[in-house]
């Protein structure tokens, strides 16, 4: 086994920012990363390898501001609090810029769309013992220590509010060794928590998470796959339609970010008749369409597409809906199913996992759909799929970045395309 090198003191010359934000340095070893710094900043790191840890800021840039958080630096969760505005979105913006240059693609991005503070409306928690205390936050960026958090700007503030209850919930529960995951989700009938890991312990602390769930004033809670307790149906708004959504199943982490998305996809579809919304989840821009298309939504989650059907039962005033599970990675819809012998589909949207839809953006290219909506939150698959359907005869629109992971590298995208003539 190879020894790691040692660490060294240096002071180094950030020359540009890498596409996850961190500060790159040239020396006489080859490329240096380190995390919050910006480019032009000559800075003092801890050296070790090709990672460095910040140790001091010598000359700062003039795009750097104060952080909004007292936990930034230590908590893995933002790492992008140090630039201003104008920075922070620029950088973002480029990341798609980037990803579409890579695959030759050149075409106007428009400005990034920032989500709030405070708008995050799920987050994703451990919680661990250390000793008599219990550490319930994040962990650090690249590391198994845990911060146990007071506050956190990003995320909904009934979130936050309800961290010191599901923090003692957790003392409760917690196995000696190991650690608990607690996703929360906002919804309009109070907070739906998802707690997994306790595996085998989860028998002996049904009452306990019970009382947990009253005391918190849950709407649900539900342990490794298991509901413990609902007291209400937890309902998130779409487009109208309240929809009980899954637990810890897909959501936009944003709302303002879903109701933008719902703006673009509505003029990218203008004038459509019958839309496949592929990768559609529970519904997140189904009913959006289904408010002036007819529309056949596919989704190989079958949690997703039963929220998604029991949110059809409650919306009026839709055109017709239909569902499918399908795997559309394994099985995407064929050319000529989307033809149809020319009664088909004339619009198709796709918002697909991180991974993109390669297979699926092959089979538009060679269909005769005559308006996509690409939705993607890596640039990079984006970049690869948009390459597909420009090659099929597709057209750019327009591009849009959408930021609804505020203070970190991730950045969303949407772009109308349309089929030459």
């Amino acid at each position: 086994m190879s020894k790691k090198p040692e660490a060294t003191v240096e002071t180094l010359r950030i020359a540009r920012l890498a596409h996850k934000g961190d500060g790159v340095a040239e020396s006489e070893a080859g490329q240096i990363f380190i995390p919050y710094t910006l480019e032009g900043e000559l800075v003092s790191a801890k050296v070790q390898g090709p990672r460095a840890e910040l140790k001091e800021v010598i000359e700062p840039s003039a795009h750097r501001v104060a952080p909004v958080c007292k936990h930034y630096g230590t908590c893995g969760g933002c790492s992008l609090q140090h630039m201003d505005e104008a920075s922070y979105k620029d950088f973002k913006r480029q990341q798609v810029v980037d990803a579409l240059a890579s695959r030759g693609i050149e075409s106007a991005v428009e400005d990034v769309v920032v989500c709030d503070k405070g708008s995050r409306r799920r987050a994703v928690f451990a919680a661990v013992k250390a000793g008599h205390k219990v550490l319930f936050g994040y962990h650090t960026a690249k590391s198994n220590r845990l911060v146990d958090i007071e506050e956190c700007p990003v995320i909904a503030p009934e979130i936050m509010k309800a961290v010191p209850g599901l923090r003692r919930l957790a003392g409760e529960v917690l196995p000696r060794k190991g650690e608990l995951k607690f996703t929360v989700t906002t919804t309009q009938s109070g907070l739906d928590v998802a707690i997994s890991g306790l595996g085998k312990n989860k028998d002996k602390h049904y009452l306990q998470l019970s009382q947990g769930a009253v005391e918190n004033d849950l709407a649900r809670l539900t342990v490794d796959g298991e509901t413990i307790i609902e007291i209400r149906p937890p309902l998130l708004d779409m487009s109208g339609a309240a929809v009980p959504i899954p637990a810890g199943g897909f959501i936009q982490a944003a709302l303002s970010a879903e109701n933008t998305m719902g703006d673009l996809l509505a003029e990218g579809l203008k004038g459509c008749k019958r839309v496949a919304d592929l990768f559609c989840g529970a519904g997140t821009l189904t009913f959006k369409i289904g408010q002036f298309a007819n529309v056949h939504a596919v989704e190989g989650e079958a949690s997703s597409l039963k929220a998604l059907d029991l949110g059809l039962r409650r919306a009026k005033g839709l055109k017709k809906v239909t569902t499918e599970r399908r795997d559309l990675f394994r099985r995407p819809i064929v050319a000529k199913e989307l033809d149809n012998f020319g009664k088909g589909y004339d619009g198709v949207v796709f918002d697909p996992p991180r991974a993109g839809a390669l297979a699926q953006a092959q089979e538009l290219a060679k269909s005769p759909v005559k308006k996509i909506v690409a939705v993607s939150c890596s640039p990079a698959s984006f970049a690869r799929d948009m390459r597909e359907l420009l090659d099929g005869g597709y057209e750019i629109k327009r591009v849009v970045p959408i930021d609804q992971f505020l203070y970190s590298p991730h950045v969303e995208v949407v772009a109308l395309l349309e089929r030459s003539a």
